[in-house]
């Protein structure tokens, strides 16, 4: 991946902001325009931004159909109706499940959980499931990070007496299902502040809500919160304003008091002991929460979640880490599968978006495939695979594009689709797929921009090596948890030489140990460069370059830190 660097100096009057910030602050004026660059330009913004409190949670009944969904769960609790909490098969849906079941069982016993198989019944609401309500006594269906558009199943269900409570956060569609309550801020008519929830993020807030109503302390809701970090993780949604909060407490749950099931996934990952990041959860947590789902069927996933005996959890994680090594073996088959297909179309390359099928590919790692391709070719990428007479399939996109509008304008060729900006779904008949990739690519021809199909390095400070000192790296981690909208800050020092001891390491010798100083410090900086053994002959040639990197805690040295290099470039370039 060759990257493109954009830098962008600041003003003078962002230079005086800053200086101006850091002195109240008592913080450098690089820590000082990194908060400027997020909008946060007083002492007390400052503050709250980097101590999150959960007193500053929205109240819930701010959003629409809040009062209706709790009243409606009252009913059924008081007339002991059996309540079925059902949800999506991934880790969204996964953990908003395990949430909002392991919350309700602690005041409610006539209550079970529900997650569609996704190779028999597909995504979101499903026949079988509700005919299953049916069977066991169901009343009420409280569904989780699906839902939006499962009109005709709602009413099908509605007409059995089983009642609807939706908790979504996808992309509503113009006619709403027939539930008692549709709890969802994308709603166009929900004047909740904060739009960006993820599924598990919306069953909180009703959770929370509901406590409110009933009287229940707010601190019974807080060992919940693991999830909710796990989820606004592996979701990749924003981690700005109330997901900052829910990420920020979520995680000092995780380092403290994880939930028994997740416990037993931070001990088969190897991480018991360490300071769980955002990075470890997208890394390492989701992929094992979301193989279940994608290898079997998701409920082993929330059985896991809930699970209250700690052996019986590790048993569980055990069983789930052999599906996530299956999955590996399946997704990297058909990740080389696909870039054959791509690299053998040349064309590929003049096109800004890549529609790949194959009938034999497998249902639920199509969607990791289609991140693969994203991240290789940086274009907005949709795989399908066949199912009978239909086409499924998984999109992803690029920064900036909006692949869920993309896919809309096809609208008419398909049975079903949903999503948001980053990440898709869609069915349609196999027949229509090359017409689908035709009107998609087309669409995407028209409406991208050429700055969004380039590989983007967004540098946010040009610094020296003597500017990393123990005092700014710990004023940077105060600004996680990173994500989209909270980027982790990227540097760029320039003039660096290899000290000399610099070598390549890894199993296939694919990655670079650097050891590196600059011009203007007697500092020896250690890093990591990895995929990027192509450089070494380079580095070695005692010629000057520019790196571009992240600062990050070096494990195998306490109080160390290291530089995870993104890319390395001769001096003499001219992209900064």
């Amino acid at each position: 991946m060759h990257f493109k660097w954009n830098y962008e100096p600041p003003t003078s009057d962002q230079r005086k902001a800053a200086e101006e910030l850091g002195q109240k602050m008592g913080v450098s004026p690089v820590i000082a325009f990194l908060l400027l660059r997020r909008g946060i330009t007083t002492e007390s913004a400052a503050k709250r931004f980097f101590r999150p409190q959960l007193a500053d949670l929205i109240n819930p009944f701010l959003m629409k159909d809040m009062d209706a969904a709790v009243d409606r769960l009252n009913d059924a609790m008081g007339r002991k109706e059996r309540i079925l909490v059902y949800g999506d098969y991934d880790v969204d849906g996964c953990t908003a499940v395990a949430l909002v079941y392991k919350f309700l069982r602690q005041f409610y016993s006539n209550i079970d959980y529900y997650i569609p198989d996704r190779y028999d019944e597909g995504y979101g609401v499903s026949k079988k499931g509700i005919d299953h309500a049916k069977a066991t006594g169901v009343k009420l269906i409280i569904i989780l990070d699906c839902g939006i558009k499962a009109v005709k199943e709602i009413e099908y269900a509605k007409s059995l007496g089983i009642d609807f409570i939706i908790c979504d956060h996808h992309v509503p569609d113009d006619e709403l299902p027939p539930a008692v309550a549709i709890l969802n801020p994308k709603r166009p008519d929900d004047s909740y502040p904060f739009k960006y929830l993820c599924g598990c993020g919306v069953g909180f807030k009703f959770m929370q809500a509901f406590a409110k109503n009933n009287g229940i302390p707010f601190s019974r809701l807080i060992p919940l919160l693991d999830f909710c970090a796990v989820s606004i993780a592996a979701d990749l949604v924003p981690v700005v304003e109330e997901n900052r909060i829910l990420a920020f407490h979520g995680l000092k749950q995780i380092n403290q008091n994880p939930s028994i099931g997740l416990k037993a996934i931070l001990d088969i990952c190897g991480l018991t002991g360490r300071e769980i990041s955002m990075s470890e959860i997208i890394f390492k947590i989701g992929p094992r929460i979301n193989a279940s789902g994608r290898m079997e069927n998701g409920r082993e996933t929330v059985d896991l979640l809930v699970e209250r005996d700690y052996n019986k959890a590790l048993h569980e994680a055990k069983h789930i880490d052999k599906y996530n090594e299956k999955r590996k073996d399946v997704d990297r088959h058909m990740t080389e599968e696909a870039n054959t297909i791509v690299e053998r179309l040349e064309n590929q390359k003049h096109q800004n978006s890549i529609v790949l099928y194959d009938e034999h590919w497998k249902k639920g790692v199509i969607g990791i495939v289609a991140s693969r391709l994203t991240e290789i070719y940086f274009r907005p990428t949709v795989v399908l695979t066949r199912d009978g007479n239909l086409a499924t399939g998984s999109a992803r996109s690029v920064a900036g594009f909006d692949i869920y509008s993309a896919i809309k304008s096809c609208r008419d060729l398909l049975l079903n689709f949903g999503g948001h900006t980053y990440a898709a779904g869609l069915t349609l008949k196999w027949d229509d797929v090359k017409e689908f990739r035709d009107r998609f690519q087309q669409y995407v021809d028209e409406h991208i921009q050429p700055e969004q199909t380039e590989a983007m390095l967004n540098i946010d400070a040009i610094i020296d090596f003597k500017d990393i000192t123990k005092k700014f790296h710990n004023e940077l981690k105060k600004f996680s948890p990173f994500g989209p909208g909270n980027e982790k800050p990227l540097f760029c020092t320039k003039n660096v030489y290899d000290f000399g001891t610099s070598k390549v390491v890894g199993r296939e010798q694919e990655h670079i140990k650097l050891e590196l100083v600059d011009s203007k410090s007697n500092n020896v900086m250690n890093g990591i460069a990895f995929g990027q053994s192509a450089a070494a002959r380079y580095i070695k040639s005692k010629h000057s370059f520019d790196i571009a990197y992240t600062i990050e805690d070096n494990i195998f040295k306490r109080g160390a830190v290291q530089l995870q290099i993104e890319d390395i470039k001769p001096t003499d370039t001219e992209d900064l």
